[in-house]
């Protein structure tokens, strides 16, 4: 019988997709929570000024404006983009301006966009991260969300739109998976 498929946006795919990368490269569960969700909204940010949703800051003399700090101490890289991070007394958080994002936020957020199907979806995401070495899984995080992120419309029409994720496409991404 086969797998139906999952109604969702795409930022809380790349929100767990970007903590299961995290986790697999060995970053503990709640640090990967703020790293994914850390990722999911820096990508979100980059689409939004690219689509004319967000504005480009500028300084008085129309020059872009230079980046302020974030509040990171290190940066992170997961799925090929940098993400700003510090150590706190609970570990390492991703962070937001200078505020480490809660692990148990995102963790809500996760469980309520996936509902049901949050376990079979993570447990699908981990086993094909887990398929690649860490260094392979460096390479190709990203390419791997390219494959399988739910399909949405094109430009602003696609803003905030369901596509469907299918744990059929992640299992044929795994080395040795049914590519169709």
């Amino acid at each position: 019988m086969a797998t139906p498929n999952i109604l969702v946006n795409r930022a809380p795919v790349l929100t767990l997709w970007g903590t299961v990368v995290a986790h697999c490269l060995g970053y503990d569960e709640d640090a990967s929570l703020t790293l994914g969700k850390a990722l999911a909204g820096l990508n979100a940010q980059t689409k939004g000024r690219m689509l004319g949703i967000y504005s480009k800051k500028e300084a008085p003399d129309g020059e872009p404006r230079k980046k302020a700090g974030l509040g990171e101490q290190f940066w992170i890289e997961i799925c090929g983009r940098a993400i700003p991070a510090k150590q706190t007394e609970s570990g390492i958080r991703a962070v937001v301006k200078d505020k480490p994002i809660e692990p148990e936020k995102v963790a809500g957020y996760l469980e309520s966009k996936f509902g049901d199907d949050f376990p079979r979806v993570r447990a699908a995401m981990a086993e094909l991260a887990g398929s690649f070495s860490a260094d392979e899984l460096r390479a190709v995080a990203y390419s791997l969300y390219e494959g399988f992120r739910p399909v949405i419309p094109r430009g602003k029409r696609g803003w905030g739109a369901k596509g469907e994720l299918s744990l059929a496409v992640l299992q044929s991404l795994r080395p040795g998976g049914s590519h169709e």
